[in-house]
């Protein structure tokens, strides 16, 4: 069959046409209003006062406080560290520091040698991972807690009856950090306000500032801030700065090293559930340390999830 032949000016008639038809619709969709981005829905405002807020808070203290529970759960940390501070630490500090039980790093940099009279030193920021099988059990006031490491840094680690290898996280302080601002004899040490209204989830709540109030006995929180349902009194999230933190001894120290005053940043999110009793989720803790013109340097970050829980026991005492 004879081919079709086609005269210059027509072939470029059609690769015209075709390449029309190409840019056509990319300039179309181009011309179109960019996709707007989703509002977020407002917060419904919530109708509570304040002193109903506390007095639901003090309630769910008090049932917190008299808990017994027995649980596992997967533990996963993840931390990363700046030891610039530390590259500046000698030996025999650092020493001391390990033997009043650090195990978040602390050590020396590692020097580079460049010329006879002129040495730097080098320091990189440290991240890493663990992954624990965690079981916590509270019987009176006693938390017992026990650990197996499965993973670390990604990697399969296998250790039975394993050590926390971080000075950071005490999971007691976190289950227990509303108790030292809501609870019954800790209340009056502080000035509440109702800052405002958020959803945590789909439950709307509202959030509570507490500051010390001037004058009153020598409290070591600082300040606190808690999302709270107002149905139940119950603590979705809380942030606070303290140094009631368990090992609160070895910041101090590290702080006295570095000539500066540690200031831990805690962050809180209860999102487990179990017999109208809360249990962390998701922990956030920063350390850093002021200078004196309130300069902070942050030494480090770490962040704990707990996931997958299983309880075998959740109870409290029903107070008349």
């Amino acid at each position: 069959m004879p081919g079709i032949r086609m005269s210059r000016p027509s072939a470029v008639a059609v690769m015209v046409l075709t390449v029309a038809l190409v840019i056509a619709p990319a300039l179309a969709q181009a011309g179109t209003a960019p996709p707007q981005k989703t509002r977020r829905k407002p917060v419904p405002p919530v109708t509570v006062t304040l002193d109903t807020l506390l007095a639901k808070t003090a309630e769910y203290c008090r049932r917190l406080e008299s808990s017994a529970f027995d649980f596992v759960c997967r533990e996963e940390i993840s931390e990363t560290i700046d030891p610039k501070l530390d590259a500046a630490v000698t030996t025999a500090q650092k020493n001391a520091l390990v033997d009043a039980g650090s195990t978040n790093y602390l050590g020396v940099g590692a020097s580079n040698y460049i010329g006879p009279t002129l040495t730097f030193s080098t320091v990189r920021k440290i991240k890493r991972s663990v992954v624990y099988d965690y079981q916590c059990i509270r019987a009176g006031r006693t938390i017992r807690e026990a650990r197996t490491q499965l993973e670390e840094n990604g990697k399969r680690k296998v250790v039975p009856n394993a050590d926390l290898q971080t000075s950071i996280v005490v999971w007691a302080t976190s289950l227990l950090a509303p108790v030292g601002l809501f609870g019954d004899r800790f209340q009056p040490g502080y000035d509440f306000t109702i800052s405002g209204n958020d959803l945590i989830g789909k439950t709307a709540v509202v959030i509570i500032d507490a500051k010390p109030k001037p004058g009153a006995p020598p409290t070591r929180n600082l300040y606190g801030k808690a999302w709270v349902d107002p149905a139940t009194g119950n603590i979705l999230k809380i942030e606070w700065s303290e140094s009631r933190v368990g090992r609160h001894e070895i910041f101090e120290k590290r702080g006295e090293l570095f000539k500066r005053t540690p200031r831990l940043i805690i962050r809180s999110e209860f999102s487990a559930e179990k017999n109208g009793i809360r249990f962390p989720s998701r922990l956030y803790v920063e350390e850093a340390y002021l200078k004196a013109n309130g300069k902070a340097f942050i030494r480090s970050k770490t962040e704990v999830v707990y996931k997958d829980f299983k309880f075998f026991t959740v109870e409290y005492e029903t107070r008349d």
